[in-house]
């Protein structure tokens, strides 16, 4: 499997959408017809080229390594609701077989290709942010992995990057547990597979997103 190459574990499906992000962000995707731009109107829409989601792993107690994922889409209707959906095929650690083994026997994404994070936002004490203003909310994140719905406490901070663009960061990073979405027996077969001593169950996750409209 450490020989196996990216292209031979996505899926269609995963690898369509990632696709599509990738090339929107680059600005070479198909100019959207007006009747989706009308539809789009007033929605908050994830500049995935400006906008990060990491991860550190921490192994033999004290090593820890960091990852990202290379696809991610969003956005944030007029009434609140926040959704962003990570495709986990796009995994990224900077060493392939590690990758790949995530792929296969953490995530297994041939059944558990996305990710969605949802929340409902009030936007109320947003609008009157102006450029360089921020602000502190507290939200519950919703997230949809391996199968599995858990639902996390979050601190996020907004700020006004501009009229029509705002950045939304973790203010602390967000403590996953495998417990929390069955994903423990993956970690095991990853500590034995890498045959390390151990492989820490729990996992900080920040993020930095961009909405525009």
């Amino acid at each position: 499997w450490s020989k196996m190459r990216l292209g031979q574990r996505i899926r269609p499906l995963a690898t369509l959408i990632a696709a599509s992000l990738l090339l929107t962000c680059s600005g070479k995707s198909p100019a959207a017809s007006q009747s989706l731009e009308a539809e789009r109107a007033g929605l908050w829409t994830l500049d995935f080229a400006s906008s990060s989601l990491s991860f550190v792993t921490i192994k033999k107690a004290d090593i820890a390594e960091p990852g990202t994922f290379k696809a991610l889409s969003g956005q944030v209707s007029t009434d609140g609701a926040a959704e962003v959906t990570i495709v986990l095929d796009t995994v990224a650690t900077n060493i392939e077989s590690r990758d790949n083994r995530m792929r296969q026997f953490l995530f297994e994404t041939d059944k558990h290709p996305f990710a969605v994070a949802r929340a409902q936002i009030d936007l109320t004490g947003l609008k009157g942010l102006k450029t360089g203003e921020q602000q502190s909310i507290e939200t519950e994140l919703n997230v949809d992995l391996h199968g599995v719905s858990a639902t996390k406490q979050t601190s996020l901070t907004v700020t006004r990057l501009g009229p029509n663009k705002v950045l939304v960061t973790t203010s602390t990073p967000i403590l996953v547990h495998a417990d929390d979405f069955a994903l423990q027996a993956g970690v095991e077969k990853l500590r034995e597979l890498a045959a390390l001593p151990s492989i820490a169950p729990v996992i900080p996750i920040s993020f930095s997103l961009v909405f525009a409209r």
